[in-house]
């Protein structure tokens, strides 16, 4: 993979839109895999803009080819919305590193992320990455989970 810029995304920035394009397309492959659906299914272009507010988003390239959001909590830096146009190609890996990159800069010790239970071949990635589950997560209205709960210590 050749050496991508990244940079984050304002509320306001035109390239939320290819963002949200790329998020849909990455995403696309989970439906009728997850139950319930993602959430990007009842996202907006509004709400994706609320999130450039409240978090940290980030994109790679011009035009877009990767996204991550960075949403500071009160002990974790919690990991969202990673996608990328080209799957195996190194890009995820490279946002996760900016992800870690960011954790130091802001001041926290642990990176957070949940992915859906169906999705193993999501966890064993998140694993090589040094991620490693500490909970399982129940979505509204379900008895089973849903999701897992990933932490990696940075410092």
């Amino acid at each position: 993979m050749n050496r991508v810029k990244f940079r984050q995304l304002q509320p306001n920035d035109p390239a939320l839109a290819q963002a949200f394009d790329v998020m849909r397309a990455a995403f696309a492959g989970m439906e009728g895999r997850i139950d319930p659906p993602s959430s990007l299914e009842s996202m907006t272009l509004e709400s994706l803009q609320r999130t450039a507010d409240d978090a940290e988003f980030w994109v790679a390239g011009d035009p877009v080819v990767g996204t991550v959001t960075l949403t500071p909590k009160e002990k974790v830096l919690y990991v969202g919305k990673l996608a990328v146009t080209d799957p195996r190609q190194g890009l995820g890996r490279a946002l996760m590193e900016l992800a870690e990159e960011r954790a130091v800069v802001l001041g926290y010790d642990w990176l957070e992320l949940q992915s859906r239970v169906e999705l193993v071949e999501v966890h064993a990635v998140f694993k090589a990455l040094g991620y490693r589950e500490i909970a399982r997560t129940t979505h509204d209205g379900f008895k089973r989970p849903t999701a897992i709960l990933f932490r990696k210590k940075i410092s």
